[in-house]
């Protein structure tokens, strides 16, 4: 904590203390094995050591409290307790005392004091005393802005300020990918454990969301992590999410354009000793795959065929333009596979957003893994051709025995 002094001498003093809560002690086990030089030397001193626990002292655990020798760290999500103390060292009664506490951020200045009326009067050896709460919900540099002003015996007003300067950090670090399945890596960046109360994330509203962290049914299943969910420092928890559009947009989700909003995860957790903290993300965004004018998907391949034996196939072919679009099917064969039927045929006008399922008959010519390719389509109006090359793969076996085939 840096603190800036006042140039001039005053009447009054203030002191700044922050309110934390001790820590558990936590010893530092060093032991050997019994064929080694010392012994059970290692062992018999940790047994009598006052900081451990008897039948455990080999575990970093304590039945000690440790008070907080320093400023500590502050993290995202937890609150900031501050004792402000205006103590009267002077011979002579102090009037009209007026104490102020800002918390000044990057972005704003918030306004602390319990209080905002002066004290009318302090007499020597007397003391003004406040206690200052405030939720951290920004990250970097904070300055708590201490101002004291105070009108002496004489007449004279006086006013001076205390600067107190301290950095806010992450204590999670979170990772999530842009998938409909959405999984979230927790990790705990702080020097003590946590105990995950809740994770949980809130959908926007375009999604239903399922937790996938239960080994059972949601409504009676057991948490993947088990009854005691904590979290050690440095160790990582992975959740996963699954998200699926309402069906107001069930039809609109395949064709959505650009970035779409998720949700924003709320996380509570516990320290050691019961104090809480809260962090909730920002909205969580998703950029959603670009497919261009037109989206061929498969909504039916076998996974395995028969050589030389035709195979029904059926594909969705989904309008992602802003236009009306009128198609021409083409089938072109390559050297594995080939295809059945006319091609060239017209498909009819297809509107914005709209689809339609087009049943189609494959036979392959090859053994082995097979990529299916050669779909073209034309979109008469602006005389444009879109091609579509490894749209799925499918596996080709002989039906026959190996000396047959």
């Amino acid at each position: 904590m840096d603190v800036n002094q006042a140039k001039q001498e005053h009447l009054l003093a203030l002191k700044v203390m922050r309110l934390t809560k001790p820590t558990l002690f936590t010893n530092l086990p060093v032991t050997c094995e019994d064929r080694d030089l010392p012994g059970d030397l290692f062992g018999q001193l940790m047994r009598q050591d006052p900081s451990t626990i008897k039948g455990a002292e080999t575990l970093m655990l304590g039945e000690m409290l440790t008070l907080p020798q320093n400023f500590g760290n502050i993290f995202l999500g937890e609150t900031f307790s501050s004792y402000i103390s205006v103590h009267n060292d002077s011979s002579q009664v102090v009037k009209d005392i007026l104490v102020k506490a800002d918390l000044q951020t990057s972005s704003q200045r918030l306004n602390l004091s319990a209080s905002n009326s002066a004290v009318a009067e302090l007499k020597p050896e007397c003391c003004i005393d406040d206690v200052i709460h405030h939720e951290v919900k920004e990250i970097g540099t904070h300055i708590l802005v201490c101002a004291v002003s105070y009108t002496t015996q004489q007449g004279e007003k006086l006013y001076f300020r205390k600067f107190f300067k301290f950095q806010v950090l992450k204590p999670l670090d979170l990772f999530s990918s842009n998938e409909v399945f959405l999984e979230a890596q927790i990790q705990n960046i702080t020097t003590s454990p946590m105990f995950m109360e809740k994770v949980s994330l809130e959908p926007s509203m375009m999604y239903n969301v399922t937790e996938l962290n239960t080994v059972t049914q949601a409504d009676k299943g057991e948490s993947t992590f088990g009854k005691m969910s904590y979290l050690q420092p440095m160790d990582t928890r992975q959740y996963l999410y699954c998200l699926k559009p309402k069906p107001e947009y069930a039809e609109k989700a395949g064709i959505i354009k650009g970035v779409t909003v998720i949700g924003k995860l709320d996380i509570v957790w516990k320290t050691n000793l019961g104090e809480r903290g809260r962090l909730q993300t920002s909205q969580l965004q998703r950029m959603a795959p670009g497919y261009g004018d037109i989206r061929l998907s498969l909504d039916l391949i076998p996974d395995t065929v028969n050589l030389e034996e035709p195979f029904d196939i059926i594909c969705k072919i989904t309008n992602c333009s802003e236009r009306t679009m009128d198609l021409v099917l083409e089938m072109c064969n390559t050297s594995s596979i080939h295809w059945c039927g006319i091609s060239g045929r017209q498909l009819g006008k297809l509107s914005p957003g709209a689809f339609l399922s087009l049943p189609l008959t494959v036979l392959s010519s090859v053994q082995g893994l097979q990529s299916i390719s050669g779909l073209r389509l034309t979109d008469t109006f602006l005389k444009r051709t879109y091609e579509y090359d490894d749209i799925a793969q499918v596996c080709v076996v002989c039906p026959f025995t190996s000396n047959e085939c």
